[in-house]
Formats: C-alpha cells, sequence, structure tokens
C-alpha cells in the first residue's frame, strides 16, 4: 500500500468535513474561537481629533505665542467653545481637539502664569503635532477581524473598540476521545502484570484544552470488536478519535470496527516517522482519525493532524501549524523515505535532536522543546545548517 504523504494526508482531511455551525457569542466568551464572518467596524476611532500628549490645544499659526488659556478639554469632558487666535485650552491625553485648534504644545514645552501661556522650548515642528486624527486607527464599515482569523485578545479588544457587544463564532467541535487496549488501566489506578497507566487519552485531551471543544470521553475500550463496534456506532461527535488498535495486528480492530459500524476509510498509512500507521475516514456526520498506540507516534499525529482538523471545524483559516527554523546542533544523517519529525531540543537558538527517537520514549518527548523536521530524502546535514523546526513547548 502507497503511504500517503503529510501534506496530502492533511489536505484530505481538511476536504472530508466542512466547518461547523456559526454561532453569536457575547464578546467575553469569544476568546479563542475563530471568525465566523468578517467583522467590520460600527464606528470610528478615534471618533474625533485626540491629543496625544498632555498640554495645551493651539493653532499652529500663533507660535511662537503668547495665548490667553480659555478653558480645559478632559477625556470624555471635551470644550465646548472655540479656540481663536491667541487662545489656547488646556488639554489631556485622549481628550476632543477644541474646534479651531490644529496642535497641542506639550506641557513640558510650555510655561504658564495664570491665564498667560507662554512658549518654554522649541515647540511643536509642524501642524497636526501631539494630535491623533479622527480615524487614524480605523473608520466605520473598515474590515477589523477577517473570516477565519482567531479571536486573539487584541481582536476582542479592536471588535469591543468597533462597537461590538456580541460576535459570529463556530461552535464548540465535539471531539470524542477512546483508547484502546486490553493491556490499559485508568490513570492514577492500580497497575500489575503487563497492564499500563493509559496516557494518550489525557494527553490529547492536554493538547486540545486551549481550542474550543467539547471533550467526549469514551474511556478504555478492549480489544473486542464487538464493544469497539457498538462504541462507534452510538458516539455523538463531529471528530471521533481513537489511540492503539490501528495497524495490522489480530488485535488491531479499530478499522474492522469502524467499517461495521457503518464508516468508511479515505486513507491509511503515512509516509511520517513517527506515525506511520494513522488512518482517517467518516462516520455518520463525523470524522475520524485513528492515532497509533505508542504515546510520541499520538503525540505527532496529533499535533500534524488531530489539532489541525479540530481548527478546520472550528473555522480556522489557516489551520496548519507554524514551522520555524533554527541552526542544528549537532550533525544529522541522511533521511529515509519517510518525513521525519525528530524531538529535539532548542538550546541558544541551535537543535539538538535527541539521541535515541524510539516512539515509546514519553520522558524523551517531556524533554523536548521542538520537533526537527527531516523531508524524507533529505541529505545528510551539517551542525551550524538552517533546519525547520516546529516548537512544542
Amino acid at each position: 500500500m502507497t503511504l500517503v504523504p503529510v501534506a496530502e494526508a492533511q489536505a484530505r482531511l481538511f476536504a472530508l468535513a466542512a466547518p461547523v455551525a456559526t454561532e453569536r457569542l457575547p464578546i467575553r466568551q469569544a476568546a479563542g474561537r475563530w471568525a465566523a464572518d468578517d467583522i467590520t467596524a460600527l464606528r470610528t476611532q478615534p471618533v474625533a481629533d485626540l491629543s496625544a500628549m498632555d498640554g495645551y490645544a493651539i493653532r499652529f499659526a500663533d507660535l511662537p505665542g503668547p495665548w490667553r488659556v480659555i478653558g480645559e478639554s478632559a477625556a470624555g469632558r471635551p470644550f465646548a467653545g472655540t479656540v481663536a487666535a491667541g487662545e489656547a485650552v488646556r488639554i489631556f491625553t485622549g481628550a476632543a481637539l477644541p474646534t479651531g485648534a490644529d496642535t497641542v504644545l506639550v506641557q513640558e514645552e510650555a510655561a504658564r502664569d495664570s491665564e498667560r501661556l507662554m512658549l518654554d522650548g522649541e515647540g511643536p515642528a509642524h501642524r497636526g503635532r501631539n494630535v491623533r486624527a479622527r480615524g487614524l486607527d480605523f473608520h466605520a464599515g473598515s474590515r477589523l477581524i477577517a473570516a477565519g482569523e482567531r479571536l486573539t485578545p487584541a481582536r476582542i479588544a479592536v471588535a469591543a473598540t468597533g462597537g461590538h457587544g456580541a460576535l459570529p463564532v463556530r461552535r464548540s467541535v465535539r471531539v470524542a476521545l477512546a483508547a484502546t487496549g486490553d493491556e490499559l488501566v485508568p490513570a492514577g489506578g492500580p497497575v500489575s502484570g503487563a497492564q499500563l497507566p493509559e496516557s494518550n487519552g489525557v494527553m490529547l485531551a492536554a493538547m486540545l484544552a486551549d481550542l474550543p471543544v467539547a471533550i467526549v470521553d469514551l474511556g478504555i475500550l478492549p480489544d473486542r470488536l464487538d464493544v469497539l463496534t457498538e462504541a462507534f456506532r452510538t458516539v455523538e461527535a463531529d471528530l471521533l478519535v481513537t489511540t492503539g488498535g490501528a495497524s495490522v495486528g489480530d488485535h488491531d480492530l479499530v478499522r474492522p470496527a469502524l467499517l461495521a459500524a457503518g464508516g468508511a476509510i479515505d486513507f491509511w498509512r503515512i509516509a511520517l516517522r513517527p506515525g506511520k500507521p494513522m488512518m482517517a475516514g467518516r462516520l455518520g456526520g463525523a470524522l475520524v482519525l485513528g492515532l497509533p498506540g505508542n504515546p510520541v507516534s499520538a503525540f505527532v499525529t496529533a499535533t500534524l493532524f488531530v489539532r489541525p482538523v479540530v481548527a478546520h471545524l472550528a473555522g480556522a483559516r489557516d489551520p496548519l501549524p507554524v514551522t520555524t527554523h533554527a541552526l542544528l546542533g549537532e550533525d544529522l544523517p541522511a533521511n529515509g523515505g519517510r518525513t521525519d519529525y525528530l524531538r529535539a531540543r532548542l538550546e541558544d537558538g541551535r537543535a539538538y535532536a535527541s539521541t535515541i527517537q524510539d516512539s515509546s520514549m514519553l520522558l524523551t518527548l517531556a524533554r523536548s522543546t521542538c520537533l526537527i523536521l527531516r523531508p524524507a530524502g533529505a541529505p545528510a546535514a551539517k551542525a551550524g545548517e538552517s533546519a525547520e523546526i516546529l516548537v512544542i513547548a
């Protein structure tokens, strides 16, 4: 069977399902969601010419003064009159510039004796100095946030300033998590003989914690075709993620259970190390991802596929993880026919791959801060060369 390249597998997954339905949320509840539509300004900001400094509102043509101070303008309490020739208004940062004034003389360059104001410095160099012009930030009708952009704290702030109290977003993505294997016991429970604490489920839940998801925990499912089939048939989710049982052994029952439950397989086996035996398909209205049982393989495939699929379903315009570059701290051998993601640590801007890359070694993963991406067929690389990396901590 031909192995599916990583980029092709990601594209095929995104094509299998459209983003989930939209809803409107109060702005304080919308952080971390993706905008379902363009969000445009309902007002102009600033709505008037404002002072950028504490000082005095003057007419530039009246320099070098002197002036007569005729009033005061503060944020939220503008001066109601008009500044005529030879007049000035005491003004504070964020206050509206009075009618007639066009410049602000900063207070550090002003000397005042009662209502008489004099220049005490070089003064403003040009008309409009120390003034934030109306609409400097944006005008009513301007696009503030594009559909598919994530609602970060800064975007929440600009939406609020633009006049919005609620925002159009995608609803939470329902993600069902199931760990398969007769050897697994719940984390923290007693372990005997060949039993193993289940770690993939808690790891995946942690990996999705910053995304808008509602977790459906199916717990640990035994290696029994009937139990797996019934669990898959009855689950209600947008995405079903299983770990273990996706390979070709006698006890690898996820694929036959998916088919028995009425699902379909789109592709299986990725040109990836670690994570080759990953499976993808559909079951009713849900996407299905069958991840390998080895915890490092599960982590890598979750990073490359589960998180991006959740982001895609949640409406992200750019759901793929963002890579960067670092210099290699040591030589790396030529790579084989699969894209390799090497656990590594960043030290002083250089990436050092872990000596042992066995996919069962969780401690190595826990101590890693990045993955070094080695394309299929990449030649040997020398220390000091640039490499593509994916930061994971």
